[in-house]
């Protein structure tokens, strides 16, 4: 009975152990089945994986170009250094000799050698490396080393629009400037090599290698016109050698639109060594950062503001300058000892009498003149498509009393950024429109040049009449040919402007020697291509007057860009009003084809070059202009049959 039992017992054990194992096989088999006809995909990828090496390939950025085409930022094709830790056979040797080339520590290359990764790049040393030094580290046929392709930023004009350009750092990433406002533009899609390895870093000939391409990012066109930033820069780069200023700065706009035509300040730095430049001169763009009192241009505003009003008739109504103005027991004093006596307001403007200007900021009012400030967008940021952009410094209005009413009226007490003053003036001479500025024009695929974004003129509101803006284009003729701004006087064309002289504010006082010196200037006065603003900050050996100083180099910038821009000179404009201290002009007159006895002048003497008795040739030509104590070259030759 007992044994019965007991084989009865075994007998159950083995048929539950039959039952399990059948279990165990058939979800074995299941599991094999799965794997084979479900799963195959998501194992075989996962497999690959583990065996796959990549080898990085650098996507170019975009290029960045100005409305002429002319190229601006590029790449350069160069080398960078990878390693395959597992493949590399000897690894101190590796160290030395790498480290040897690259000018770093054995220590930091070997363990980078030594690390458990599958690819290890070697930077900062190793990316971008220089021709020589690629060249030296493929001479030694190192195991488990690498030189893979990259791409290196480019700046070809150096120093030129430095701080609006920006830079990248070594990992092509935009850091600063344009570089970094448009960088998931200018970004591309970075590539690779890929290889199959076993564990032993052997190659598995099986799959064939992988190449995918890099996508290159897109391309920038700007608003800049190199015509434009070329003039611009030469005659910057003169005048901070010449005056040694803390800085000077130049912003020039298309009134029309909004379009930033050049952008420039000193001092700069070169972007394609921007690790030895100074952060605070890449970091501030001062034509957009840089926040002062802007002095006298402001004027343009004030008395804009007043026309608009209709608070004078600027040629019949006037107002008797007596060296000051008394405003709450404040002296606010002309810069004219005795003061300008009896003017008309457009003379007020052209004298850029002070105590006028309270006049017309009484007039206004606290309330309207707040206003304006802020209609002509003086408050806040243009906006413009740039980082680093300031906002200026505004009076609040319960603070905005009687005498800072008065001071903000001729540009003192208010801080604004050049951007916001050139954006206003605009508005001052368009019609009245104020628009926000803009410096990229659109954004395309570098291939198919298919645009995906194109930026268009943005009006944010009519700030003044266009019958108001055409008094105002009226009166700031006047201040060139009879005013302040009589040094930024060009001959054939009609150029308006106002001159600045601004004390520098300094930790909320003024400082005790140095001024801020500018000018702006319109052109033509008639149909404004161009306003051109020019601001120096503390300059050297020279008169500290807006009008002696600032007006000659815009003047110079004006000369070579207007003729490049297309505008034709006119043959009718209002004669400069000469006082003693400026030089005189002449119009020469046509000497060509007569004799040499013929060639007289009361105004001018002549310089004979060549032989013969008639006049083949001379210069300055017919209708040009000679300044007083010059010669007329003149060219004699044979008379021609």
């Amino acid at each position: 009975m007992g044994d019965a039992m007991i084989f009865s017992k075994m007998v159950k054990k083995i048929k539950w152990v039959n039952i399990v194992m059948t279990i165990i096989v058939a979800a074995i088999v299941i599991r094999l089945g799965y794997s084979q006809f479900y799963a195959y995909q998501e194992l075989s990828l996962k497999a690959t994986e583990s065996w796959q090496r990549g080898f990085p390939l650098e996507a170019a950025r975009g290029k960045i170009y100005d409305s002429q085409q002319k190229v601006l930022v590029d790449n350069l094709t160069t080398s960078s250094l990878i390693i395959v830790p597992s493949q590399v056979k000897d690894p101190v040797n590796t160290a030395v000799q790498l480290a040897k080339i690259l000018g770093c520590s054995e220590e930091k290359i070997l363990e980078k050698v030594k690390k458990k990764v599958s690819v290890e790049r070697i930077q900062p040393e190793g990316r971008q490396m220089a021709e020589e030094k690629a060249y030296q580290i493929d001479r030694l046929k190192l195991p488990g080393v690498y030189l893979v392709q990259d791409t290196l930023r480019y700046y070809p004009h150096k120093n030129y629009l430095a701080q609006t350009l920006g830079f990248v750092g070594i990992d092509n990433q935009g850091l600063v400037g344009l570089e970094l406002k448009y960088d998931k533009y200018l970004s591309g899609v970075n590539g690779s090599i890929n290889y199959y390895m076993n564990a032993k870093s052997q190659n598995l000939n099986i799959y064939p290698a992988d190449y995918i391409y890099p996508t290159n990012g897109m391309d920038i066109e700007l608003t800049i016109d190199s015509r434009v930033q070329d003039v611009v820069e030469r005659e910057l780069n003169n005048a901070y050698q010449t005056y040694n200023p803390d800085s000077i700065l130049c912003l020039a706009m298309n009134p029309k639109n909004g379009k930033v035509l050049a952008m420039c300040s000193k001092p700069d730095y070169d972007p394609n060594d921007y690790k030895n430049a100074d952060s605070e001169i890449y970091n501030r763009n001062l034509p957009i950062w840089k926040s002062y009192e802007p002095g006298s241009t402001f004027k343009i505003i004030t008395f804009s503001s007043a026309l608009n009003e209709n608070l004078f008739d600027m040629d019949k109504d006037t107002y008797y300058d007596k060296g000051y103005e008394i405003v709450k027991g404040a002296r606010i004093k002309s810069w004219k000892k005795g003061g300008h006596g009896l003017q008309t307001f457009r003379e007020v403007l052209q004298n850029s009498s002070n105590p006028g200007f309270v006049e017309i900021g009484r007039r206004l009012g606290k309330d309207k003149l707040y206003k304006y400030v802020k209609d002509f967008g003086l408050t806040e940021k243009t906006g413009i498509d740039l980082t680093g952009e300031s906002s200026g410094i505004m009076f609040d209005y319960d603070k905005f009393n009687e005498v800072e009413q008065a001071t903000v009226s001729f540009g003192q007490g208010i801080s604004i950024t050049p951007i916001q003053l050139v954006r206003a003036v605009c508005a001052c001479i368009n019609g009245g429109y104020l628009y926000q500025p803009y410096i990229v024009n659109k954004i395309y695929n570098s291939k198919t040049h298919e645009v995906v974004v194109e930026n268009q003129p943005k009006l944010l509101r009519q700030v003044i009449s266009k019958e108001t803006s055409a008094k105002v284009r009226d009166a700031l003729e006047g201040v060139v040919t009879d005013g302040g701004g009589k040094n930024a006087y060009i001959d054939g064309y009609r150029i308006g402007g106002k001159t600045g002289t601004a004390q520098r504010a300094m930790n909320g006082t003024y400082a005790g020697n140095g001024y801020i010196l500018s000018f702006l200037g319109i052109a033509p006065i008639d149909d404004p291509e161009i306003v051109l603003y020019l601001a120096m900050d503390n300059p050297k050996n020279c008169v500290q007057y807006g009008g002696t100083t600032a007006a000659p180099i815009a003047r110079k910038m004006l000369v070579d860009i207007l003729p490049a821009l297309g505008v034709k000179k006119v043959t009718e404009q209002k004669e400069k009003a000469y006082v003693w201290t400026d030089v005189k002009t002449f119009d020469v007159q046509n000497y060509v084809g007569l004799s040499k006895k013929e060639v007289k002048s009361e105004n001018y003497g002549f310089e004979f070059m060549g032989s013969g008795d008639y006049v083949i040739d001379q210069l300055p030509r017919v209708g040009e202009k000679i300044e007083d104590g010059q010669k007329v070259k003149i060219m004699l030759g044979n008379k021609s049959s």
